[in-house]
């Protein structure tokens, strides 16, 4: 039976964090596998597919071997995306069999495996299923995100600013206010707590609709601008996210505003969407399809 050592594997899963590190803090696994393959003088075993599945074995073990990273404190998965750690970052100076054998010992701590020694891991027939498993879900949960965004990004600006006015009515808000198009004097959405707007907070929002360009500091301080009541609230929804400069600045401001990113939006439609209304969820429908979820989920 051929063998992949944690010295191996440690490889594989270093270059994975340190290519998401490169790339950001944060990318896609059909971003970052790409990237690092040409580093990893792949042997024709570990290029080779798996039987039946059809999946790829070194970009499966690097699916599987992920939840290690993830239980190690290293990694973090959301929304189809991974995000590398600061004990990750720390983590990579270590030797690659010493980087997977931490990783791994902090995932047997996390099912409560009293074992003490670690084997070298061992694509057996039932570890290949859970391997298949895993990777086949990182997919499905990687493609419906990319899928989701993609049609959110081709709503047009008024679409994408009716479908934040239906996600509020669905949580509970009372939206009063939606711009027309044309000027808007820097409030595209005013919603309240209750119908007759007599509880606080009051929510001013501005909706940014675009792909790349993220919210700015001068963004964030024109928005501080119109926060002149007691009790107003500022929130920018973008589906470009924002700035770091300009978390920063909402971060210290004395007038509160927060902020709803692409990731945040879908999270909150997807928890709210028996809530929506049916002409809203005509501009994002979604349905729920249930997966066998690998066994370390």
């Amino acid at each position: 039976m051929a063998q992949i050592s944690y010295a191996r594997i440690g490889q594989f899963m270093k270059a994975v964090l340190a290519e998401i590190d490169r790339q950001g803090g944060e990318a896609r696994p059909r971003d970052i596998l790409p990237a690092i393959e040409p580093s990893l003088n792949l042997t024709d075993y570990e290029k080779a597919r798996l039987d039946k599945s059809g999946y790829v074995r070194w970009v499966s073990i690097i699916r599987y071997y992920s939840i290690d990273c993830v239980k190690a404190g290293y990694l973090l998965k959301a929304g189809g995306k991974w995000s590398i750690t600061d004990a990750g970052r720390k983590a990579l100076k270590k030797s690659d069999e010493e980087f997977m054998l931490s990783a791994a010992r902090k995932y047997r701590d996390w099912k409560k495996n009293k074992c003490s020694t670690v084997e070298l891991a061992e694509t057996s027939e039932d570890e290949s299923g859970q391997i298949v498993r895993q990777a086949a879900y990182d997919q499905a949960v990687e493609q419906a995100q990319s899928e989701i965004e993609e049609h959110i990004f081709s709503l047009g600006p008024y679409e994408f600013q009716q479908l934040v006015s239906e996600l509020l009515t669905a949580m509970g808000y009372h939206v009063t206010y939606i711009a027309p198009p044309g000027p808007d004097g820097g409030i595209d959405i005013i919603a309240y707590s209750d119908p007759l707007g007599t509880t606080k907070p009051r929510l001013k929002i501005q909706v940014k609709h675009r792909r790349t360009n993220k919210v700015t500091v001068q963004e964030v301080r024109q928005l501080q601008g119109i926060l002149g009541m007691d009790g107003d609230m500022g929130y920018f929804v973008s589906s470009g996210g924002y700035t770091p400069d300009a978390a920063r600045e909402m971060r210290a401001g004395i007038k509160h505003i927060e902020f709803i990113d692409l990731d945040k939006l879908i999270q909150l439609w997807c928890k709210y969407y028996d809530k929506v209304s049916e002409p809203g969820k005509a501009l994002l429908p979604l349905v729920k399809l249930y997966f066998l979820a690998p066994t370390q989920e």
